[in-house]
């Protein structure tokens, strides 16, 4: 049997992102552990196992190929609802732009100032859930990520937060290439909604790990959208604790190339995580969601939920995985991933996959990928709605079971409006 081929040295990466100086002994170490991890592993090539649907050559280009700087969106989504923004420009945090990081029951710092004290919260929690996430399946940019990232924030949750903190990234220099982190920790009974919005960079790498304490929940909702030029690899770590609660929605509308990557670990019985995605893309249009989810605790529910609609070209990629250990009796795991192709070109790939060691579970996945109905289609514009508006229609309804999994109904809302007006422009 041949030996697998060499995977692409990781040297270049980490020369092209000089290691952070100042910090604690502590978070220089969780750095330096990162680095040889990568160093040991290499960079990821198109033989991995789960790279094989996704090329990651254009995530490892130095320099990051340019992306065009759109004007900034007049009426930004969520405007309406009353949240604290933090604001990065270029990756960078800009606090000028943004409110005063003052929310009773949470504490939010910056990164680069959590990580310089010798004793603080963060020192439990920096890397620590990346690194347990690199097994069984190699994680290289988080691992990049975890290596050097400077910005980003450290936020603790004590209580219940009486509203979301939104996290807004804007764009000025079209070749812009940014990694940011960050670090959360809901402490028992806590309760927190973390807002994500903005392209963030011509290239950008993003992590965030989270640990969730007993009794606490953590909704997070993201929107990746509006400059199509950018490629983004983002990682997002989860340890759930006894009865927490983690539910996580992404919306992406476009980008040349998206890898959303998911890693869910249950630590405690009765906890449950719901993970769930919608993008539409067209053209030049590659969206990658890699899902691992693994339960090793008592009566955990875990649910992913992913739709997707291509058209002229566009290619989307489900892997997703759920794994059962063996003292995870009275698991309940439910996945579904699928895909709405509007004309012949498009392309749909997936990998569902079940690893169960449990005898007491109830777990299925299931995968589709098909056209517009035409009786449906037949049946709007039988009653006067045009064919176009008809095709919209059955796509918004569509994708709205992905939409639901959002727990704030203004959120959900504004998703769906927001995805209402995308298709429109496009059909404009």
């Amino acid at each position: 049997m041949a030996a697998p081929a060499p995977r692409p040295e990781a040297g270049g990466l980490l020369d092209a992102w000089p290691a952070p100086e100042g910090e604690a002994g502590w978070a220089a170490a969780a750095r330096r552990r990162a680095a040889e991890r990568l160093l040991a592993r290499g960079a990821p090539g198109r033989r991995d196992e789960y790279w094989r649907f996704t090329n990651p050559a254009n995530l490892l280009a130095l320099p990051a190929a340019p992306a065009e700087v759109l004007a900034e969106d007049a009426t930004p989504i969520f405007e309406a609802i009353d949240r604290l923004r933090l604001v990065f420009v270029d990756g960078v945090f800009a606090p000028e732009l943004s409110d005063a990081p003052e929310l009773d029951g949470v504490e939010i710092e910056p990164l680069a100032s959590a990580l310089a004290k010798d004793i603080h919260w963060a020192r439990e929690a920096f890397g620590a859930l990346e690194a347990r996430g690199q097994e069984p399946v190699d994680r290289p940019f988080a691992t990049l990520n975890t290596a050097r990232a400077r910005e980003g924030i450290a936020i603790r949750v004590t209580g219940r937060a009486a509203r979301p903190v939104s996290l807004v990234y804007l764009r000025r220099d079209a070749g812009a290439d940014v990694q940011v982190r960050h670090v959360l920790r809901l402490e028992a009974g806590a309760d927190l909604t973390l807002i994500e919005t903005g392209a963030g960079a011509a290239r950008f790498n993003q992590v965030l790990e989270a640990e969730i304490g007993e009794g606490a929940a953590l909704h997070h909702v993201r929107t990746q959208g509006r400059d199509h030029d950018r490629r983004a690899a983002t990682a997002l770590f989860a340890r759930l604790g006894p009865a927490a609660t983690f539910k996580s929605f992404t919306l992406t509308l476009n980008g040349r190339l998206t890898r959303n990557e998911a890693v869910i670990e249950f630590a405690g019985d009765d906890a449950v995580a719901h993970v769930a995605g919608a993008c539409v893309g067209d053209g030049d249009f590659h969206h990658d969601d890699t899902v691992f989810i693994s339960h090793g605790a008592l009566g955990c529910e875990s649910r992913q939920v992913f739709k997707k609609v291509l058209r002229a070209g566009a290619v989307g990629v489900f892997q997703g995985k759920i794994l059962v250990r063996p003292v995870a009796q009275k698991t309940d795991g439910y996945q579904i991933s699928q895909a709405l192709l509007l004309d012949d070109d498009s392309q749909f790939l997936a990998k569902p996959e079940l690893e169960i060691y449990a005898d007491d579970v109830a777990c299925s996945h299931g995968s589709t990928c098909g056209a517009v109905d035409e009786h449906m289609l037949f049946y709007l514009t039988s009653r006067g709605i045009p064919r176009a508006e008809a095709e919209e229609l059955l796509v918004l309804a569509f994708l709205d079971e992905a939409i639901a999994e959002i727990e704030d109904a203004r959120i959900a809302a504004g998703m769906r409006e927001r995805l209402a007006a995308w298709l429109a422009r496009r059909r404009g």
